[in-house]
């Protein structure tokens, strides 16, 4: 299976939707459309939606660690909603829970980040 990604820019947002699995085959195409529209766009936060996102590995993991430094250092957030039992499983033993907050739906994780 692949991967679909879904980019979309609500006011200062970039709401990433992710369908099918993020590993080793389709974590640079991830990056590289990422890096992209925050190279061309002012982004202030960054929306993950993961609610069809079937399979994760560890370098799944590393591109969405280097989206939250990139996030982080223009003075943003990274905030993750939707997330399936197994993904959120690897995202709690690999720690990234302490720096990126779950929301339970994209809805309410935009309007925590002042998209209303």
């Amino acid at each position: 299976m692949s991967l679909t990604i879904e980019l979309e820019v609500k006011h200062h947002v970039l709401c990433i939707r992710l369908s099918g699995e993020l590993d080793h085959h389709t974590a640079e195409e991830l990056r590289v459309k990422v890096t992209k529209v925050l190279d061309s766009t002012t982004i202030q936060h960054i929306l993950l939606n993961l609610e069809k996102l079937t399979f994760m590995d560890s370098s799944g993991l590393g591109v969405i660690l280097g989206r939250y430094k990139q996030i982080k250092n223009l003075g943003g957030e990274m905030v993750v909603c939707s997330i399936s039992p197994q993904v959120e499983r690897l995202f709690e033993m690999s720690g990234l829970f302490k720096i990126i907050r779950l929301e339970r739906n994209e809805d309410f994780a935009l309007e925590t980040l002042g998209v209303a």
